[in-house]
């Protein structure tokens, strides 16, 4: 017989959180703190959402994703997780930058990138300063119809060379194009820029396990290979249950971690809701997804010195349509070292590309496994570049497409990077839409990536706080 995920679950809880992405993590965890009952339902087995990993034989251990993030992270860990995994939030120093316009390595932080575009790029001091400041004041609540387009065109216009330098990260980051609004690169670049891009030593794989420890030591009662199937929601539009593995369990509140249009269109249902915003929700456009290769070498062997993230491109110039396209001809390469894991004697990469679900998604199964050879066999020669005998010192390769993510996450199309800013109303609006439902994601560009997706999970654990405390009201 199989495994029952859900034995000894209780009939209630105050709070029931689906999906643990950082942001289901973080909620579930203050809400435990603050005395609340949890539980916390993952229908994969693994915790940790895009911030997780994988296992393969010959002892690799491989990261997913990009795992970079601003200087906040270290703040918000401290606060709301443990000094522990606070302390172990090292700075990447070592960000290289590889394509037909130039080649530069950065410390990436505003010191380093005024220097460059100053020395490298001939932009004055006064230009330069100017905008740092300009993308340091934005926030939220600033006038949201200026593009990034327009505030590069304000500032550098007709420099498509500094505007891949300081868009190509974040647009890797988290799926910015030009065409979003300026805000959201705003005040995302300005976060990076503080102090740099930092990332967790370790591995992703202590650092769930430490979150993991915490929940449970919090009292978090936390659940794997859990799928929640729907939300039942009362005639007069109030948080009931969850239906999981076809369990119906009550509670008070719940937090949705899942994609947010799969989240009201699926789990809660059209018939439950204002039609203004069943259409406003179906009209939140998906971000874009992810293809990644995976590459281990034989033990004992490694390379030289690379930098921790390289930015390499063949294409001239920033183009959205070029990253994302399916003939591949730019990556993000990130380079582990037997230090990035104390203890580990493995060198690893992984390589990046952003990617169109449409370009993968009905691809016959025979086709599908042939592009992936072809990805990897690109890969590998883009690869040689930098590494000449990477060939001889492979000991595993796999690749990874929008497919995958949507399989492992359940996001709708494998949106690694969650939808588009309009996203961020709707995820906001919906307990008032239904009493008692609130959801924390990837929305809105702002709230994404891990910095923005545990700040987003912070604020929403004290709405779903303040409401249990009023008594649902």
């Amino acid at each position: 017989m199989s495994k029952d995920f859900l034995q000894g679950v209780r009939d209630h809880y105050d709070a029931i959180v689906i999906g643990s992405g950082l942001a289901g993590l973080t909620s579930a965890n203050i809400l435990a703190r603050q005395g609340r009952s949890v539980l916390l339902l993952e229908h994969h087995y693994q915790l940790g959402g895009m911030a997780t990993w994988f296992k393969r034989k010959g002892g690799h251990i491989f990261d997913i994703s990009l795992h970079g993030f601003p200087v906040g992270m270290i703040k918000s860990c401290r606060k709301y997780w443990t000094q522990e995994i606070a302390d172990s939030i090292v700075q990447l120093k070592g960000v290289r930058f590889e394509n037909p316009q130039f080649s530069l390595r950065t410390s990436f932080d505003r010191e380093d990138f005024t220097r460059i575009l100053i020395e490298k790029f001939g932009i004055s001091q006064e230009t330069v300063t100017a905008f740092f400041d300009f993308a340091r004041q934005m926030n939220f609540y600033d006038d949201q119809s200026m593009t990034t387009r327009q505030l590069f065109e304000k500032f550098f216009p007709g420099r498509s060379d500094v505007v891949r330098l300081l868009m190509e990260p974040i647009t890797y980051a988290n799926g910015s194009t030009l065409d979003d609004p300026a805000i959201t690169y705003g005040i995302v670049f300005s976060n990076f820029m503080s102090k740099g891009v930092f990332t967790f030593q370790g591995g992703t794989d202590r650092l769930i396990e430490l979150m993991k420890a915490e929940m449970l030591k919090n009292g978090v009662d936390i659940r794997i290979r859990s799928l929640v199937e729907r939300i039942e929601i009362t005639p007069d539009r109030k948080v009931q249950a969850v239906w999981v593995n076809g369990k119906r369990i009550s509670c008070g509140v719940v937090m949705s971690n899942a994609n947010i249009k799969s989240t009201v269109l699926n789990l809660v249902g059209e018939e439950h809701l204002d039609k203004d915003y069943v259409a406003e929700t179906k009209a939140v456009r998906l971000n874009n997804s992810s293809c990644q290769v995976y590459i281990g070498l034989k033990p004992g062997e490694g390379f030289p010195n690379q930098g921790d993230l390289l930015f390499h491109s063949e294409h001239t110039g920033f183009d959205v349509d070029a990253l994302l396209s399916k003939q591949v001809s730019s990556r993000t390469f990130s380079f582990y070292y037997p230090e990035t894991r104390p203890g580990s004697d493995r060198w690893l990469i992984v390589s990046s590309t952003n990617a169109n679900y449409k370009d993968w998604a009905d691809l016959p199964e025979e086709q599908y496994q042939a592009d992936k050879a072809a990805l990897c066999e690109d890969t590998l020669g883009c690869l040689e570049k930098y590494i000449p005998d990477i060939r001889q010192k492979l000991d595993w390769i796999e690749a990874s497409t929008p497919r995958t993510f949507q399989h492992y996450t359940r996001h709708l199309a494998g949106a690694s990077f969650g939808t588009k800013f309009e996203g961020l109303k709707v995820s906001q609006t919906l307990p008032q839409q239904v009493s008692g439902l609130y959801h924390a994601g990837s929305v809105g560009i702002i709230m994404s990536g891990w910095l923005g997706a545990v700040n987003y999970g912070v604020i929403v654990s004290n709405e779903v706080d303040k409401f249990l405390a009023s008594g649902g009201r």
